[in-house]
C-alpha cells in the first residue's frame, strides 16, 4: 500500500513512488537492506525521494515524498545569491544543486552544533544537522560575502545595544550616587569628623530616601547624647580632679610642724630672739601660703618666695649644715605653674640629703627650654648629697610608687599625680644623679 496524493492534485509523481516502493518490495533482498520503520533516501530516474515502508506481519506499508517537495520552504531563507538550504544523504551527499557543489569544491559533511568553512577559498560557511527521523541531514551553505553584507546592520544594532547599556548603566549610577552613594558619603565625612573630636559636627538635611533620613536624624540625635554625656564626664573630671588636687595640695608633714616648734623651743630656752623672730616670721609666711585659697597655678616668684621661706625654716633648724641658692630670668617670674611643686623637691632633699656631718648645698634653676617644638619651662632642684639608689632611681624612671606606709617619697608621688592631672601628657619629670640627686621638670609656659 502506499498513500496517494489528495484527489485533484497532479500525481506525475505519484507513480515513480509506487514503482519505487513495489520494486522494493518485491526483490526481498534489497527489501531486507532497506531499513523499515525510518524515512530514506531513494533516488528514482534521477530524482530523490524519502520512503518510509514499515512490515505488519506479511503485509508492507509505505509512503514516499519527493525532496523537493520538502525542501521548497526552505529556499525562501535569505542566504545570499549563492546560498543553499539542502537535504543530504546519510553520505553527505547533495539531493539537488550537485553539479554546484562539485564545482565550488564543497564539502557537505557536517558536525552537529557546529559550522567550518569550506570550498575551493573557504569562502562558505557549512552548518548541518542530522535528522533524527532518518537517514538524512538538513545543510545550510551560506557565502561568507553574505555574512559580510549583514555585519553592517549587525554593528548597528551592537553600537545601538552598546550606547543603550552605556545610558542605562549611566543613569543606574546617577541613582546610585545621588540616592545611596552621596548620604553615605555625607555619614562617613560626618563619623570622621567626629573621631577627630568635633563632636558639634552633624549631618545637614538633604533630600534623600526615607531610609537615609531616618538614619541621619537617629545620627545626629545619637551624637548629640555622646557629646552631653561626654560634658558630663569631663564635669565630673573636673571635680574629681579639683578634690584630689585640694586633698594633695593639703598634706602637711606633720614632722615638719613638730620640729618648727621644738626648734623655737630651743631657741626660747637660749633666748635667740632674733632667731625666733625669723623662723615665726618664715613659719607664718609658711603657713599662709599653705592655706591660701585653693588654686591650681601660682606664679613662679610666689612658688619661689615660699620655697625660700621653707628653706630659711631648715638652715635655722639645721645650722651650718644647709645652703641654697635660687636662679631664675626675671621675664619668667610671672609665669604659672603648680603650687608647691618646687617646694615638694626641697623637702624631699631636706629629707634624704641633709646631715649634720657635712654641709648640703641646694640648687634651683628655672629656665626657657628650646630643644623640641615650642618653648617649655625647665625646672632644675638638685643637691650635693648622696644622690638617689639604684633601686629607687630605676623604680622613679618606671614611675612605680614609692610611697610606705610611713609616708617616704609621698612628696615626689605627690608631684607626679598634681602635673599629671594638670597637664596630662604634657609635663615631663625626669630623675638623675651627678655628685648628688637630680630632678628636671618640664612644663608648657603658661603666663599669670
Amino acid at each position: 500500500m502506499f498513500a496517494p496524493k489528495q484527489p485533484g492534485s497532479a500525481d506525475s509523481d505519484n507513480q515513480p513512488i509506487k514503482d519505487a516502493i513495489v520494486s522494493l518490495i518485491d526483490d526481498g533482498q534489497s527489501a531486507e537492506s532497506f531499513q523499515t520503520g525510518r524515512w530514506s533516501v531513494f533516488r528514482v530516474f534521477k530524482k530523490d525521494y524519502l520512503l518510509y515502508i514499515i512490515k505488519v506481519g506479511g503485509l508492507y506499508i509505505g509512503a514516499g515524498v519527493n525532496t523537493q517537495d520538502v525542501t521548497g520552504p526552505l529556499n525562501l531563507l535569505d542566504l545570499g545569491a549563492d546560498g543553499r538550504a539542502l537535504l543530504v544523504d546519510g553520505n553527505h551527499k547533495p539531493l539537488k544543486d550537485e553539479s554546484f557543489f562539485r564545482e565550488q569544491g564543497i564539502d557537505l559533511s557536517y558536525t552537529s552544533k557546529s559550522y567550518r568553512l569550506s570550498g575551493f577559498d573557504k569562502g562558505y560557511l557549512v552548518i548541518g544537522e542530522h535528522s533524527g527521523k532518518g537517514d538524512f541531514g538538513l545543510v545550510a551553505v551560506v557565502p561568507d560575502q553574505s555574512i559580510l553584507q549583514k555585519l553592517p546592520y549587525l554593528q548597528r544594532i551592537i553600537l545601538l545595544i552598546a550606547a543603550g547599556t552605556v545610558l542605562i548603566l549611566l543613569l543606574a549610577f546617577y541613582f546610585m550616587r545621588r540616592v545611596v552613594l552621596r548620604p553615605i558619603n555625607r555619614i562617613v565625612l560626618a563619623m570622621r569628623r567626629i573621631k577627630e573630636g568635633h563632636l558639634e559636627m552633624r549631618i545637614a538635611k538633604k533630600p534623600t530616601s526615607n531610609e537615609f533620613e531616618l538614619m541621619n536624624e537617629m545620627f545626629n540625635s545619637m551624637v548629640t547624647d555622646i557629646q552631653k554625656l561626654k560634658i558630663d564626664v569631663y564635669e565630673e573630671q573636673l571635680i574629681s580632679q579639683k578634690a584630689e588636687l585640694k586633698h594633695l595640695q593639703l598634706q602637711i608633714n606633720p614632722h615638719f610642724f613638730l620640729n618648727s616648734l621644738n626648734v623655737v623651743y630651743y631657741l626660747a630656752q637660749e633666748r635667740k630672739y632674733g632667731l625666733i623672730q625669723e623662723l615665726s616670721l618664715s613659719l607664718i609666711r609658711y603657713f599662709r601660703f599653705i592655706f591660701r585659697s585653693p588654686t591650681d597655678q601660682v606664679l613662679v616668684r610666689d612658688e619661689l618666695g615660699h620655697t625660700k621661706n621653707y628653706l630659711n625654716i631648715q638652715k635655722i633648724r639645721f645650722p651650718g649644715s644647709l645652703t641654697y641658692a635660687i636662679t631664675v630670668p626675671d621675664d619668667l617670674l610671672d609665669c604659672c605653674i603648680p603650687p608647691l611643686i618646687i617646694q615638694s623637691f626641697a623637702e624631699n632633699t631636706i629629707k634624704h640629703a641633709v646631715n649634720t656631718d657635712e654641709p648640703t648645698h641646694i640648687e634651683i634653676s628655672i629656665e626657657r627650654d628650646s630643644r623640641n617644638d615650642g618653648e617649655r619651662l625647665h625646672i632644675r632642684i638638685c643637691d650635693t648629697g648622696l644622690g638617689y639608689e639604684d633601686e629607687v632611681l630605676e623604680k622613679l624612671r618606671q614611675e612605680i610608687k614609692l610611697t610606705t606606709e610611713e609616708g617616704e617619697h609621698i612628696g615626689i608621688w605627690n608631684a607626679r599625680q598634681r602635673l599629671r592631672l594638670l597637664y596630662g601628657g604634657q609635663a615631663i619629670i625626669g630623675f638623675s644623679n651627678d655628685n648628688g640627686a637630680i630632678v628636671d621638670i618640664f612644663l608648657p609656659i603658661m603666663k599669670g
